[in-house]
């Protein structure tokens, strides 16, 4: 049996706190058993760990977040990265040929592809091994894991099974999201939510990768990629199958795609000791700001506050966000990075179109911001805290706080913290690095 995980997503519906490389499962929002602070991939990935599967694990991804990867799951977990995002269909059968041209996995193995991101107990992932015995016992071509209703969603699919006999049935149909009519029609014909989960043989999905292109191994699916079709498997593939069974689930599962949801599962604010929050009732603050922000008598509200932006929202309207802030285009704030993290102070452009970008950067002890040189702008480091070695070209010092490097284009330079160390950059010229 091999686990890969989908991890995409724009980070929209999350704002400000997500963007385009901060997706919503980086976001370390929840708490692990032990009340430590945890992401959504973090969680899922323990889970897995602890159900204690015959398994191996690999994720999916754009190249713009396999930093973010490394630094919340390690650098030993497998990552396949996508040439460009082109959905899911393109991005499972990428997958597969990984698996098979890569890793030299059976046709005969059984292929388990679910979010990287869903709020699930034990149960959901002890449920996995079901799945593989049914598609190793050839139920059928594909076997789904659907999530038995307690109550009529608008907010999720549906799968309809042709007949309700035991707990692997034929599906008969699948159902868009639908008003709350309609979803009570659905589970009255035992309709089970669609919790993306799906399952089948390597060989399956190798046969539908020969069809679309020409393949001989891994790097001709990475060279034509951009020949798949742009779209969902599940248009792709499940809505065009007549050989696929549903395993059901009952248990918690939730999607964290929205403020609305994501609080539900928040154990309290997240504030920094600037935040002030008084009178309020069911009202979630998050402030990753370092200035004052005071929040009195507020109902059913979401205040985030970040680089990239402020929020303050009714929870029932913060649904919304995402088409209030597709107008919105500015680069990401912050960013996560394997040696640590970073978030820009400013970016200007003087009257000669010199260009300059600050960053304050935080390296974390033992970690390394790897050998690398820009042939178009000029650096400045100022080591503000900690312990740390810098390597301009051949030159090697040992530095601390108060410490200033000057870097001029085109020369080498490398830093690695002896301590959690943080830092000023300042880039200056006609093109920056983002």
């Amino acid at each position: 049996m091999e686990l890969v995980l989908l991890s995409g997503g724009s980070g929209k519906r999350l704002w400000p706190l997500s963007n385009d490389i901060r997706s919503k499962q980086f976001l370390k929002v929840i708490k692990d058993e032990e009340g430590n602070m945890e992401s959504m991939v973090q969680r899922v990935y323990r889970q897995i760990m602890k159900a204690e599967l015959d398994t191996e694990i690999s994720l999916v991804t754009s190249r713009s977040q396999v930093e973010q990867i490394n630094s919340q799951l390690g650098e030993k977990v497998s990552i396949i990265v996508e040439p460009e995002r082109r959905n899911t269909f393109p991005a499972i059968l990428l997958s597969a040929a990984y698996l098979y041209y890569e890793k030299k996995c059976s046709l005969n193995e059984t292929v388990i592809v679910l979010p990287v991101d869903p709020y699930v107990d034990i149960d959901y992932f002890n449920k996995l091994r079901e799945i593989d015995v049914a598609v190793q016992n050839g139920i059928s071509d594909i076997v789904l894991m659907g999530v038995e209703p307690n109550y009529p969603s608008e907010k999720y699919g549906y799968i309809i099974p042709a007949e309700i006999q035991n707990k692997i049935n034929r599906v008969a149909e699948f159902k868009e999201k639908p008003d709350k009519i309609r979803a009570e029609n659905y589970i009255k014909q035992g309709g089970l939510w669609n919790s993306g989960i799906f399952a089948l043989k390597l060989s399956y999905l190798m046969n539908i990768l020969k069809e679309k292109i020409s393949c001989d191994c891994y790097a001709d699916v990475v060279k034509f990629y951009h020949q798949l079709e742009k779209t969902s498997f599940d248009y792709a593939v499940l809505e065009k199958s007549d050989s696929i069974s549903v395993i059901s689930y009952k248990g918690e599962w939730k999607d964290l795609g929205t403020w609305n949801e994501l609080t539900t599962v928040m154990d309290g604010n997240f504030e920094n000791t600037k935040t002030i929050v008084s009178n309020c009732s069911n009202t979630h603050v998050i402030n990753e700001l370092n200035i004052p922000l005071v929040a009195l008598g507020l109902n059913d509200t979401v205040i985030v506050a970040s680089p990239d932006g402020i929020l303050i929202s009714e929870k029932d309207c913060s649904t919304q966000i995402k088409k209030h802030i597709e107008p919105i285009n500015v680069r990401p704030m912050y960013e996560e990075r394997s040696w640590g993290e970073y978030e820009v102070l400013d970016s200007s452009i003087d009257i000669d179109g010199i260009m300059s970008l600050t960053k304050r950067k935080r390296i974390t002890r033992n970690k390394k911001i790897s050998k690398h040189e820009h042939k178009e702008h000029a650096e400045v480091w100022i080591i503000i805290s900690g312990k740390c070695k810098v390597k301009i070209d051949n030159a090697v010092c040992d530095a601390c706080t108060g410490n200033v490097f000057s870097i001029s284009k085109g020369s080498s330079h490398e830093l690695e913290a002896i301590t959690d160390t943080v830092i000023l950059e300042i880039q200056t010229g006609f093109m920056l690095n983002d």
